[in-house]
């Protein structure tokens, strides 16, 4: 609850389809009025580079208040949000329905759109958000031992950093020839259990990060179904999420993918299926940001309706009496992180209660923005503040000398697992569902 208002925060649908949603003058006027009320507040300051951005232009103007600071430097506010959609959630007390209506992260994108649409957005910002495109060429099997190894090399690192704009000191993910979609079979004909909370059958998104660059994570969601006797099965289609195009400002191109993938995902869900997605930034998109573009489609709204994130799903299925509990061992200590795109989601701290279920494992959260975000924090002119941003995280998960590095972001624990050096110890990098099956003995 946020204090100027009684009731529970809101978010209003994004009128991307209309013309004055791309009209700069009054995007800037938008921007004039959300700025001086955060100029005002400075609640923000620590959450990202952002708003330091913004109080520092701010400060140094000839007014020292919004109105001095130039239009055109607006949009280096806007170059340092990655729509984390923390200050949204966790800060702000002027959401709606507080009668100021602030909406930090979708004005945001508003601007990133407006940019977008301008024509002004990079070809290295355009390749890096078509996760499709680049997995599905990147993981073809003699390719992926030459862009893994490109990606190794030290000379070749630094080509990339002046040519493209790729840091060359940021640890990038490798591809993997073995698709998960390729390499998994559906289990539909298991009977089904449905619970009061959970449906008895599960539809998996894999995601493009599951499917090019680490299927190990979608065997062990399947591993972890199986041995619990859930259905599952795989969506017919699918295509990227639409979330690098999102914070890329490309509306369009969301629509296109969303084309893609919502009718088999409406065809699932009305069929009575839990649709799960691995990767907190998918779930997060067919809960949220697809529901608010297409506010009146039912099938994304159905689809919306049925999306859990797996430990969403996994608690609530324990919460059902219908978890199998015949965990094997423990796992020692474990440094879990909460990555932004978990906790918008507003469902609780579900992959902590699921470990903390587990028998001789110690747990310890870390409940702050990492600063990877996707390809942001891959950009050269961001790596410097991404590493920065993450230093709280890095020493925090370093702390307890644990024995693994987790968050369900898979991205995000590379970043964090590389920011500790030396710090991380000893430390294993697995993903909750990677710890989960390896508790069970799978």
């Amino acid at each position: 609850m946020r204090e100027g208002s009684l009731e529970a925060p809101t978010r209003h649908p994004l009128d991307w389809k209309s013309e004055a949603f791309y009209a700069e003058g009054k995007a800037f006027a938008e921007m004039e009025r959300v700025f001086d009320i955060c100029h005002t507040c400075r609640r923000c300051l620590n959450l990202c580079t952002a708003f330091p951005t913004l109080f520092d232009l701010v400060d140094a103007s000839s007014t020292m208040e919004v109105d001095g600071v130039a239009k055109a430097d607006y949009g280096k506010v806007v170059d340092q949000c990655y729509l984390c959609d923390m200050c949204y959630l966790s800060k702000c007390p002027y959401v709606p329905p507080h009668p100021w209506n602030v909406d930090f992260p979708h004005l945001m994108l508003r601007a990133k759109a407006i940019k977008f649409r301008k024509g002004e957005t990079s070809f290295r910002d355009k390749l890096l958000s078509s996760t499709d495109a680049l997995g599905k060429l990147a993981a073809i099997p003699v390719v992926a031992q030459a862009v893994n190894a490109v990606n190794r090399n030290g000379v070749a690192r630094s080509v990339m950093d002046s040519a493209l704009g790729i840091h060359k000191d940021r640890e990038l993910p490798p591809y993997d020839p073995a698709k998960f979609r390729n390499h998994v079979a559906a289990s539909a004909t298991l009977p089904v259990k449905d619970g009061a909370k959970t449906p008895g059958k599960v539809a998996i998104f894999a995601t493009c990060y599951v499917n090019y660059n680490e299927p190990g994570i979608g065997h062990d969601l399947v591993a972890l179904l199986a041995h619990n006797e859930i259905p599952h099965v795989l969506a017919d289609k699918e295509a990227c999420c639409g979330m690098p195009k999102l914070e890329l400002g490309d509306l369009e191109a969301v629509a296109r993918l969303k084309a893609i993938n919502i009718p088999p995902l409406a065809k699932l869900a009305k069929a009575g299926y839990a649709i799960l997605t691995p990767v907190p930034s998918c779930t997060l998109m067919f809960k949220q940001e697809l529901p608010l573009m297409f506010p009146e489609d039912a099938d994304v709204q159905a689809v919306r309706a049925a999306m859990f994130d797996p430990f969403e799903y996994f608690v609530q299925r324990a919460k059902d009496g219908l978890l199998k509990k015949d965990f094997k061992g423990g796992l020692g200590k474990v440094a879990y992180h909460i990555p932004c795109h978990s906790r918008v989601q507003n469902v609780g701290q579900k992959t902590r209660e699921m470990l903390e279920m587990l028998p001789d494992t110690v747990v310890t959260t870390v409940e702050r923005c990492a600063g990877h975000d996707g390809t942001w924090g891959v950009k050269s002119e961001y790596y410097a503040n991404s590493m920065k941003i993450g230093g709280p995280v890095f020493r925090q998960m370093a702390a307890p000398a644990p024995d693994y590095v987790s968050s369900d972001c898979p991205i995000a624990v590379r970043h964090i697992l590389q920011g500790m050096g030396t710090d991380g110890g000893k430390a294993e990098r697995a993903h909750p569902l990677t710890l989960l099956r390896k508790a069970y003995g799978l």
